[in-house]
């Protein structure tokens, strides 16, 4: 099991620092469970402050709660070993040791930061667009639960703003393959990735390009309505910005201009954001 404790009970501070060393001390050394908790559990920390390896401070914090369970330093212990996992990240013992936080102290003062820290695991993750983005997925869901679990902690705040970049991350992923699409010309197929951000992720950066690769695809199609609507919600929301400036010129070389027509999806989406017709 991840982040599974020590068996043997006879390890002493030189042992410890002889594996992290590479070579053992004398046999006279004071056996680690002669210290009290504190003892170890300050070992614990100034390894992880001092030493280049984090996971190396991982044998302190599991030895308090071994040696003493049920104690204060016991919980404190279980909430640093997922700490240390993160720092050296191992994500999935990081989630383990947060998880089993939670589930021993629900109500704990810390509970909010293992929480926190679980979202966090997976946030921490999130590559680049290219990417598969499942993680993405599970960062979000992780973030909300914080949001909403402990709205009014400072994590909540940490979580939100992390929720609106990760949110990001999923718009440029639908933005990417669109613009595979489009430079196809699979009109269609773009027009399915750019509908997905117009549609469902409209607080991110990525609205307006969406809006003008709607144009170019509906354009592409003969869909006239359809890429003067684009165009038409893309000016009242995104004026200054030179997308629509590419709409307006691509519009007019065709004897076009962005107005409101036909009945499709995107007139919808014109009431709901231009005429503040949320049906």
């Amino acid at each position: 099991m991840s982040g599974s404790r020590p068996g043997a009970g006879f390890l002493t501070v030189a042992l410890i620092a002889g594996v992290l060393s590479g070579c053992a001390r004398g046999p006279q050394e004071r056996a680690l469970d002669s210290y009290s908790a504190e003892e170890i559990f300050k070992k614990g920390e100034l390894e992880l402050e001092t030493g280049k390896k984090p996971k190396e401070a991982l044998i302190y914090f599991q030895e308090v709660e071994r040696l003493y369970p049920y104690t204060e330093f016991a919980k404190r212990a279980l909430i640093m070993q997922a700490y240390t996992h993160h720092k050296a990240k191992q994500y999935p013992e990081a989630r383990d040791a947060a998880q089993r936080f939670l589930d021993f102290y629900p109500g704990d003062e810390d509970a909010p930061y293992a929480l926190y820290l679980m979202a966090l695991s997976y946030y921490d993750q999130i590559d680049d667009v290219g990417r598969d983005q499942g993680i993405t997925f599970q960062a979000l869901s992780g973030m909300r639960d914080v949001i909403e679990t402990y709205p009014d902690s400072e994590y909540a705040r940490s979580a939100i703003l992390k929720f609106d970049l990760a949110f990001d991350q999923l718009a440029a992923k639908e933005m990417e393959v669109g613009r595979y699409y489009l430079k196809r010309r699979h009109y269609t197929a773009a027009i399915n990735r750019f509908r997905v951000v117009v549609q469902d992720f409209q607080t991110t950066t990525h609205t307006a390009e969406a809006l003008h690769r709607l144009v170019e695809s509906y354009v592409g199609l003969g869909l006239n309505d359809e890429a003067q609507t684009a165009a038409a919600i893309l000016g009242f929301n995104y004026q200054s910005s030179p997308f629509y400036d590419d709409s307006f010129r691509l519009l007019k070389g065709r004897g076009l201009s962005p107005e409101a027509k036909g009945e499709s999806w995107l007139r919808t989406i014109y009431r709901q954001m231009v005429r503040g017709e949320w049906l």
